[in-house]
């Protein structure tokens, strides 16, 4: 839908099954729900890939860094909610992630994207990242970030 969405812009509101964390097997959640907090919403391209992977368990790792500055953090991918627990469970990540198989969340944050791998274009997920304020408005931006870069950049935005 959009790719303006930046500092200030109210962040889209969305319901959607998250997997893991409080939410467990799965349970319907709303962002506007979760107003009166910071939370860091990454979006990443597929579940168990080697950068995705990284990403996850570098965020793992620092999950208690990050609640220690006030927010929650969610993955979001067009991965369905199975798909979700056993990522959750292989890797051991203690934070819940969003399944978006509509791809209406990637649509209205504006990161399904046209890419291009070894010449051939196909739409996919931009690996992007928004921190949301307690107020639902947009903090910070990152896309295309790298998986290794993600979890100091959203650490400093925090």
């Amino acid at each position: 839908m959009t790719n303006d969405l930046k500092p200030g812009s109210p962040a889209p509101d969305f319901t959607a099954i998250a997997v893991g964390g409080p939410h467990g097997d799965g349970e319907s959640i709303s962002l506007s729900s979760l107003r009166g907090k910071t939370v860091v919403l990454y979006f990443y391209p597929k579940d168990d890939t080697p950068g995705c992977t990284t990403q996850a368990c570098a965020v793992r790792d620092n999950h208690e860094a990050i609640l220690a500055k006030g927010a929650l953090i969610y993955g979001v991918s067009i991965d369905s909610p199975s798909s979700h627990a056993k990522f959750l469970a292989k890797h051991g990540l203690p934070f819940p992630l969003f399944s978006d198989e509509s791809k209406t969340i990637a649509e209205a944050y504006g990161v399904w994207v046209e890419k291009s791998m070894y010449g051939k274009k196909y739409m996919g997920t931009e690996r992007s990242t928004f921190v949301i304020g307690s107020d639902g408005k947009i903090i910070a931006v990152h896309r295309k970030i790298a998986p290794a870069d993600h979890v100091p950049t959203i650490l400093k935005d925090l």
